[in-house]
């Protein structure tokens, strides 16, 4: 299989050493370098390979699966921090072994693409409360720091302000399109257990949120029990579209990227979407 390497360069495990290694290990007919946000969505529906290996983290595969010409397997080398795609599919370290292809779906908020995870409330405001930082020093921050970042925002309390279609009101939306939403060094954390790759997506809106439910959602959280099932915790399970009002403007993140602030969001999961190649 003839390859297309799309790489990271300032992905924090790239290293030109690693791309020259990867080159060898793979039948590449082209070695793509990103330079700026956006560029890899670009280069990946340009690609002329039978397939498209990403060398970098989760937002430059994010970047790469909203150019993937239709067809195209995707493979992945884990060049980030987190990882959170790579992991929780199980990718081989050694892309050579990538042999076998699953077919997996994927998500769409207002016609972005995601992987494995989206939402509105805490985790779009770490998402962006941890860019700032890194746009002050230049470091990009870890998985610890994201999980931190949630913590004290929870425990600061949060009211309705979204109306979600056939649920209702709540204060934070997590929509998961795998058992899988994030991890925190070794730990997964799962929202919505029941969540796969194979179906569509699975939501949780807590109502409301303060010291107490962020005690009681940490437990669950690092008990691997997610949040389902919880008094106060609205639920969907492998549904096709979800869409959500906000009561003022609130940022929106996909896959750790941040994707602005946004009135309203139609959610809709793309069945069968992409074959990815995993060991």
């Amino acid at each position: 299989m003839r390859i297309t390497l799309i790489v990271n360069p300032f992905a924090s495990r790239v290293t030109e050493a690693r791309v020259r290694a990867l080159e060898g290990r793979l039948d590449v007919v082209e070695t793509l370098l990103t330079e700026r946000r956006g560029h890899a969505t670009e280069l990946a529906a340009g690609a002329t390979g039978d397939a498209v290996f990403v060398f970098g983290g989760d937002g430059v595969v994010n970047e790469v699966l909203n150019g993937l010409q239709a067809g195209k397997p995707l493979g992945i080398v884990a060049g980030g921090y987190t990882n959170v795609l790579a992991r929780a599919l199980g990718v081989p370290d050694d892309p050579a072994k990538a042999v076998r292809e699953r077919r997996i779906s994927l998500g769409r908020v207002n016609g972005r693409r995601f992987a494995f995870s989206s939402g509105i409330g805490v985790d779009s405001e770490a998402v962006r409360e941890l860019e700032t930082r890194r746009s002050s020093d230049g470091r990009r921050r870890g998985d610890l720091a994201y999980a931190g970042v949630i913590a004290r925002r929870l425990a600061g309390g949060y009211e309705p302000r979204l109306e979600i279609d056939g649920l209702g009101r709540a204060a934070l939306l997590f929509v998961s399109n795998d058992a899988v939403f994030t991890y925190a060094g070794p730990r997964p954390f799962r929202f919505s257990p029941e969540a796969r790759f194979e179906l569509g997506l699975d939501v949780v809106a807590p109502e409301r949120a303060g010291v107490l439910t962020a005690m009681r959602y940490a437990g669950r959280l690092f008990a691997g029990r997610g949040l389902v099932g919880l008094p106060g915790v609205l639920h969907a399970h492998d549904v096709d579209t979800i869409r959500v009002v906000c009561d003022e403007p609130l940022p929106l993140q996909a896959d750790g990227e941040d994707l602005g602030d946004v009135t309203e969001a139609l959610f809709d999961a793309e069945r069968d979407a992409v074959d990815v190649l995993a060991g």
